[in-house]
């Protein structure tokens, strides 16, 4: 049995998906909670088969009660960058992915976990994926989400400084910008390309935010924009690659522009471009990410040689397989 954290969400839904295709027994750790009709978190996994649903608070009984682990794949976290409740955030951000540290060590069972790109705050100091304390130590995120995957990542490599038994496998994953099927139910945490394409399905100009950066036009931000199957690609190849562990990035490994990303939706759509540019809103200012692009050295030198979806193809796809249909789940 794989335990999947945060497996009614969107790329753990993606997962779940990519699991029970392979037959694999798969339980769900998650909250379903209420949600916009049509976009509520249990339509994620109403396609496929699982072993259950749990929620987090039970995952302790579950797991002194439950026989065989097949692996720990936690994706469950607050992932928002605007949250502000740091007692919340760090309990499920960082006090709960160190309990399953911890039960995985003393089972012998894999843990694959979420880490976040935005660990690496305006790009500073660079996108390398570094596992080591010192370079850990030298990043500085723009959000308390971003704090608290770093967090997390620091304790992992002090822990393995220090000689601390840990899982027989441990990889952290450091996501880029993910977009793809069964984000719906994200509201404003959601990706650009499912906003966009919402705006003008609504009849209206997709609208992108001005720039406030003498030297960057507007619309030329920059991201590695990464399509959700290429992130459970990676997932699926480590859990066939047991000695593989580390801290990897996961993104296409190309910095592109909304602009990019934005006319990739139009040609999706069939549709002739119609931008608008708007004014940042305040609570983004200082703490939004201008360019981010995610070096893969230590992923490929790991021995993953999947290509990364290309932005125009992965955009074009999502549009046209998922969000033009009138189920555009998974």
């Amino acid at each position: 049995m794989y335990l999947v954290t945060g497996g009614a969400g969107f790329i753990g839904s993606n997962l779940v998906a990519a699991l029970a295709a392979r037959g694999a027994e798969v339980m769900v750790v998650d909250r379903l909670r209420a949600g916009e009709p049509g976009r509520e978190k249990w339509r994620n996994l109403a396609k496929h088969g699982i072993a259950g649903i749990l929620p987090p608070e039970e995952l302790e009984d579950f797991w002194d009660a439950a026989g065989e682990i097949d692996a720990v794949l936690h994706m469950g976290a607050i992932s928002a960058t605007t949250a502000t409740d740091g007692d919340l955030v760090a309990a499920t951000n960082i006090t709960l992915p160190l309990w399953l540290w911890a039960a995985c060590a003393e089972r012998g069972v894999p843990l694959i976990y979420a880490s976040s790109a935005a660990a690496y705050g305006d790009g500073a100091q660079g996108f390398d994926d570094d596992p080591t304390p010192e370079a850990l130590a030298a990043l500085r995120p723009l959000n308390l989400y971003g704090w608290s995957k770093l967090a997390f990542d620091r304790r992992v490599a002090d822990m393995l400084a220090r000689d601390i038994p840990g899982p027989p496998q441990s990889a952290g994953l450091r996501f880029f910008n993910v977009y793809g099927p069964n984000e719906y139910h994200k509201g404003r945490m959601a990706s650009v390309v499912y906003h966009k394409f919402n705006e003008v399905a609504a009849g209206g100009p997709a609208r992108l935010f001005r720039s406030d950066r003498e030297g960057i036009a507007d619309g030329e931000q920059m991201r590695d924009f990464v399509h959700v199957d290429d992130c459970v690609s990676v997932m699926l190849w480590l859990l066939d690659n047991p000695g593989v562990s580390g801290l990897f990035n996961i993104g296409s490994g190309r910095a592109r522009s909304f602009l990019d990303l934005t006319r990739a939706m139009f040609a999706g759509m069939g549709q002739p471009e119609r931008i608008e540019f708007i004014d940042m809103p305040e609570d983004l200012r200082g703490k939004y990410q201008y360019f981010t692009e995610a070096p893969l050295a230590r992923l490929r030198a790991a021995g993953y040689d999947g290509q990364m979806t290309g932005l125009e193809e992965g955009v074009g796809s999502y549009v046209r397989d998922f969000l033009m249909r009138p189920d555009p789940h998974r």
